[in-house]
């Protein structure tokens, strides 16, 4: 079963921007730079101007919002990531699909990691107050990481729920 998303995620035509993506890698890239910033590759063959609103991939067709928009706000508790995977638009494209998944990855090892603690602050509960306030800091800067990340078109992969993230969107 798929769900097509709501009248309210469909953009009006005043919101189609052009830019301008690399035709070898497909990295976003500024309209003056010269070269791709990631492969290298010389500009002048390389740009290929793509609709912000449309997918990169050939295959995932037109969204209703910016892909780069979609990608950030998966990382907005899990409910967006399970929600761009079950609406139709979304979950065809690879690029909302990577970081719906990686959200969700990064959350069940979070999980994970909060149980394995919780059951630590039992045995040395004086220790485990610093540990705590620690994680719960590097859980905030990895959000905002993330949340950035996804926002300037990219994929951002951390070591090991990247990799699953990558291999369950099909990137």
């Amino acid at each position: 079963m798929t769900l097509t998303a709501p009248w309210f995620f469909h953009p009006s035509s005043d919101m189609e921007v052009m830019m301008a993506f690399c035709s070898a890698c497909g990295t976003q890239m500024a309209d003056n730079s010269a070269f791709c910033p990631k492969c290298g590759k010389a500009s002048d063959t390389g740009i290929s101007p793509v609709p912000a609103s449309t997918s990169t991939s050939a295959a995932s067709g037109s969204l209703p919002m910016a892909e780069n928009v979609a990608g950030m706000l998966a990382y907005f508790t899990i409910i967006p990531a399970i929600l761009f995977l079950l609406i139709e638009p979304f979950n065809r494209n690879r690029f909302v699909r990577f970081h719906a998944f990686q959200c969700l990855f990064t959350c069940g090892a979070l999980i994970v990691l909060q149980i394995v603690l919780s059951i630590f602050s039992h045995i040395l509960p004086f220790l485990m107050f610093g540990i705590w306030s620690l994680l719960g800091l590097a859980e905030l800067a990895l959000w905002i990481l993330l949340v950035i990340k996804a926002y300037q078109h990219e994929m951002f992969k951390l070591p090991i729920v990247g990799d699953m993230a990558e291999k369950q969107a099909g990137a």
